[in-house]
């Protein structure tokens, strides 16, 4: 097949849906994949109210941030709140922790990870359901630290 045949029939894909296209000409294979993208839409202006909304809502986020150290996932797995499924939590919502305190596992490529509190306080959230997936950065625990 000729460079300026591939160069055509690129060229006619282009304006089409068409992502695949498999071609055999005089025992000679030629094969042309395009992912497919699709129009970026164009977001109606918005009123000033929800952008006055949403720096409120981030406003009082900083506050509770503020009030709570929040424990996050320093890696990516499962979470489990006991070592073990007949065990029982290894904490619960309104439990006092120390600075070191195992909080929960993290299992990663079969290894358990314990990941322990940073300070001396109270759990006041679980953010993560037992045997759900984390993310890296997920937030797992609010705790309001000891004064």
């Amino acid at each position: 097949m000729e460079l300026n045949e591939i160069r055509n029939l690129i060229e006619l894909l282009k304006d089409t849906d068409i992502t695949e296209l498999q071609i055999e000409k005089e025992g000679s294979k030629l094969k042309i994949k395009r992912e497919k993208f699709f129009p970026s839409f164009e977001a109606a202006p918005s009123t000033v109210r929800p952008v006055v909304e949403e720096i409120k809502a981030t406003k009082e986020e900083a506050v509770v941030e503020q009030k709570f150290v929040t424990i996050t996932s320093p890696i990516v797995g499962i979470f489990h709140r006991a070592p073990s499924p007949e065990s029982p939590p290894f904490v619960e919502a309104g439990s006092s922790v120390k600075k070191g305190q195992v909080l929960c596992i993290i299992e990663a490529m079969k290894l358990m990870n314990e990941i322990e509190s940073d300070t001396d306080g109270i759990i006041s959230q679980i953010l993560i359901e037992n045997g759900h997936p984390v993310e890296y950065g997920e937030p797992l625990f609010r705790i309001e630290p000891m004064s």
